[in-house]
């Protein structure tokens, strides 16, 4: 697909995040018309959610932000998660409607069948089931650093995460409507970057969450590093190897189970009875 085209940057981290900033700067460079639009406040786990932050769940509150590095660029911070940004942005509520979602630069991996829970993946998702193309972005930062349990040694490398995104943004425009990728990128230097690895999603991800303590008045989950190392091949596999990873991924759709067609041929016939 030749030409200018619109492109949506959001994210799950926030409106000021930095890899959020750099992957619009990216998009930017390539010469498309870049918009943003994050939410107000911290949404990770937000899955595709469509919940606005406000008591008043028929407004979505918006706020004009000027973000730095991005001058001329219209940036909003939203009272809802990335899932419901991709959906109103779907129906013009930041202008025209965009050709590509790109969701990112997440801080930490979103790997694995627990992408399900990312929002992150999460609006690149529901920006496929509304006829737009969607990318989502994510930087393997650590899981301690991920979960704040310690502080970086150096600022991630946002540009390295952000500047792979641009290089995949002409390849998904060309691409049908309703294609949705998911990039995760080492937290390397470019130039010390192997190249691109396509690769299927793991069983589960890197990490589990589990229930730790229960009370009458609270329950406490925590996250830790699975047992199990993950299957060779996988994309938790070979980020954890070093390679880019990317994986294209499918919203929800139906599926085939031949068993229902006796169960309604079944039900038919008792109604008859």
């Amino acid at each position: 697909m030749n030409g200018r085209k619109r492109a949506l940057v959001t994210n799950d981290d926030g409106i000021d995040a930095p890899g959020l900033r750099a992957l619009a700067a990216a998009v930017r460079q390539l010469g498309h018309e870049v918009v943003v639009a994050a939410p107000a406040v911290q949404s990770s786990g937000s899955s595709a959610s469509i919940i606005a932050g406000m008591a008043d769940r028929d407004h979505i509150a918006l706020e004009r932000r000027r973000l730095e590095g991005l001058d001329g660029v219209p940036a909003y911070a939203v009272g809802g998660a990335p899932g419901l940004i991709a959906l109103i942005a779907a129906y013009g509520a930041f202008g025209d409607p965009p050709d590509v979602v790109l969701s990112g630069v997440n801080h930490g991996a979103n790997v694995g069948r627990a992408i399900l829970h990312s929002g992150t993946v999460g609006a690149a998702l529901t920006a496929g089931i509304n006829g737009r193309r969607g990318l989502a972005v994510s930087l393997d930062v650590g899981l301690a650093v991920e979960y704040h349990l310690e502080a970086p040694a150096t600022e991630p490398h946002w540009g390295t995460a952000a500047d792979l995104a641009a290089r995949v943004v002409p390849f998904l425009l060309d691409q049908r409507p309703g294609t949705i990728l998911n990039l995760n990128v080492p937290d390397l230097e470019a130039d010390e970057l192997p190249g691109l690895r396509v690769a299927p999603l793991a069983e589960f991800g890197i990490v589990q969450t589990t229930m730790t303590e229960q009370t009458a008045e609270h329950i406490r989950l925590s996250v830790t590093d699975l047992s199990e190392p993950p299957g060779a091949g996988t994309d938790a596999a070979l980020l954890a190897e070093g390679h880019p990873v990317i994986t294209s991924v499918r919203s929800v759709c139906e599926t085939d189970v031949p068993a229902l067609d006796e169960l309604v041929d079944a039900a038919v016939a008792t109604g008859s009875e």
